[in-house]
């Protein structure tokens, strides 16, 4: 298996424009929530817990990011936690709303993806590995922690590997 930077290097090369970057703050997180929410049904209550598909790839993905990066790994569950409550709460309300929110929510976010795409001038990581779906959520976090000036070994690591961010003026990037 790749090491964090191996897989957080790998998809920054395909996100080095800042506007694609800001776009993927508020598409991923939408992404995640959607899925969250519509893999909710079928689900059960078990000992207070809603268990569901939605339950089974979360704690997958927890997995697999803790195995990654303990903190991220941490930080990634918590997150992960808070998107099965929001689907369990959706799950719970009549199959309208459930599924259009879920529906919504993942429509949106890959417009939004996908505009931040046409600015970076390039197609999405999962296009060529579909690990960049996986790698999509890790990507923001570890962002979010670089702009406030946390992991700094770990964003020199991924720069000294993808390159430096950019902001493209023009269609020939000038």
């Amino acid at each position: 298996m790749k090491t964090l930077v191996e897989y957080l290097s790998q998809y920054a090369a395909y996100h080095r424009d800042r506007r694609n970057i800001a776009s993927h703050f508020i598409g991923i997180p939408l992404i995640v929530l959607a899925v969250a929410v519509l893999l909710s049904r079928p689900g059960l209550a078990l000992a207070g817990l809603w268990l569901s598909p939605a339950t089974l790839a979360a704690l997958l993905a927890a997995a697999f990011y803790l195995r990654l990066d303990l903190r991220f790994g941490l930080l990634m569950a918590a997150l992960l936690g808070l998107c099965l409550w929001a689907g369990m709460a959706l799950a719970a309300q009549g199959t309208a709303l459930w599924l259009s929110a879920g529906l919504g929510l993942f429509v949106v976010g890959w417009v939004i993806q996908f505009v931040g795409h046409h600015y970076e001038g390039r197609k999405p990581a999962f296009v060529d590995d579909l690990m960049g779906l996986a790698i999509g959520p890790l990507f923001v976090v570890a962002e979010a922690a670089f702009l406030l000036g946390l992991r700094r070994e770990l964003e020199r690591a991924v720069v000294e590997r993808a390159g430096p961010t950019r902001i493209r003026t023009g269609p020939s990037g000038a």
